[in-house]
């Protein structure tokens, strides 16, 4: 994809600035439309959840962020003068159930959209359904099946980067600081697939090679069997892995080398969410490396915009819960949530929606949409939306375990990630 595609007319350096008075919210007070409109039926937004299985820590967390969202929401007047209900449906992170959440919330809930979910193993069984009924599907993932065009003109993914995106930008901080032979260690599924997919593309295209695969099944409770399958040659261990055991497999990892010997480690903090850092076993990590979205720990040059975030979802500025030191968030994902009900807010606003016969109407509205800059609206950064492909692109932060924290050494530039379009949804039919 390159620039002058997403018809954008500002310059890049005017939506890396962050242009906080567009579309910028302020926390508190309710506007006068709003209060003019305490009698209208709400605007209900069906949430599917990762209440239970493999992707419950992820679950608890988008429950949390989409709640405080919605307080920000009505907060500021609703949508359209409405106020907002979430209703939110657990889908036990499978996606034959998936399917059955989404067409519940539509047709039992009656709710005028839904979103959700993360898994991309769920996605893709649900979107079909959300296309037979005709309702927006705002999926907070990052697989590449939206972008791909493998499901449907009914589903977008706008306030998250895509797996194929992100990996396309970390791949020559990999090659050109931490090594060129990389074995890389993922789950067997579809989120794990794209990243072996497009990470040793992006690896040959740096010059280096990717001398190895090992997929792991995402249910497996130890790991241990898996790292003699490393070969000696290796210079970088690229790893992703998710769910309930992310702490074994990460333990395991630091048994398995010991104090000997090691390649450097390249992790996507998948295989860290919702687990502290100064966990005891872990302390291999110091100095290894990991992609975040969004940075779990403050930084430095964090904006006010990040702080307000912060408050209202309730984590510290070291990335745990404000009650709790030891809850740790899903911090590099959550945010997808926030961003994208205010996604969904401008597109019913600009579609005047007033029920489910202006659906339609919201995808179109969306489909037009080309940016999102950096403000309390969308705290991880800056975005630009294509909507030919239903995918969000932004920036992107590699992190050094220093000290036991994680510090960003290093943000892509928006252009990292782009990549040639693989579909046009807005020629398809609804």
């Amino acid at each position: 994809m390159k620039r002058d595609d997403l018809k954008v007319t500002p310059t890049r350096r005017d939506v890396l600035k962050g242009l906080g008075a567009t579309g910028a919210i302020a926390l508190g007070g309710l506007s006068a439309r709003y209060a003019q409109a305490q009698s209208a039926e709400p605007i209900r937004i069906g949430f599917q959840l990762h209440r239970t299985g493999i992707g419950a820590s992820y679950g608890r967390w988008y429950e949390r962020t989409a709640t405080a969202a919605l307080k920000v929401l009505n907060d500021q007047g609703g949508i359209n003068g409405r106020p907002v209900e979430i209703l939110f449906e657990d889908d036990g992170t499978d996606p034959r159930r998936g399917a059955e959440v989404v067409e519940k919330l539509v047709m039992q809930a009656r709710c005028d959209v839904v979103m959700g979910t993360l898994f991309s193993h769920v996605v893709m069984g649900s979107a079909p359904r959300a296309g037979e009924l005709r309702v927006p599907y705002l999926v907070c993932s990052e697989g590449h099946h939206v972008a791909s065009g493998a499901l449907n003109r009914w589903v977008l993914q706008p306030g998250i980067t895509d797996v194929k995106s992100q990996v396309q930008s970390m791949a020559p901080f990999v090659t050109q600081n931490l090594g060129r032979k990389v074995t890389m260690v993922f789950p067997d599924y579809a989120f794990g697939h794209d990243h072996r997919d497009f990470f040793t593309a992006a690896v040959a295209a740096q010059g280096g090679e990717v001398i190895k695969h090992i997929a792991i099944p995402p249910t497996e409770t130890s790991f241990t069997r898996y790292f003699p399958q490393i070969p000696r040659e290796t210079e970088v261990l690229y790893h992703v892995m998710v769910g309930p055991s992310v702490l074994t497999f990460v333990k395991e990892l630091g048994e398995f080398y010991g104090s000997g010997a090691r390649p450097q480690l390249f992790g996507f903090i998948d295989s860290l969410e919702a687990v502290a850092i100064d966990s005891p076993g872990l302390e291999f990590l110091e100095g290894s490396h990991f992609w975040e979205g969004h940075p779990r720990y403050r930084q430095d040059d964090a904006g006010e915009h990040e702080d307000l975030y912060r408050a209202a979802v309730g984590v510290d500025a070291n990335g745990a819960s404000v009650t709790d030191p030891r809850d740790v968030s899903t911090y590099s994902h959550m945010f997808s949530v926030w961003e994208t009900l205010f996604i969904l807010k401008r597109a019913m606003e600009a579609a005047e929606y007033r029920g489910p016969a202006d659906r339609q109407a919201v995808v179109e509205a969306m489909e037009a949409m080309t940016e999102f800059p950096e403000g309390l609206e969308h705290p991880q950064g800056p975005k630009l939306f294509n909507g030919r492909t239903h995918q969000a692109f932004g920036l992107q932060s590699i992190s050094q375990v220093r000290n036991g924290r994680l510090v960003r050494v290093h943000r892509t530039a928006m252009e990292d990630g782009f990549y040639p379009d693989e579909v046009d949804y807005t020629t398809m039919s609804f």
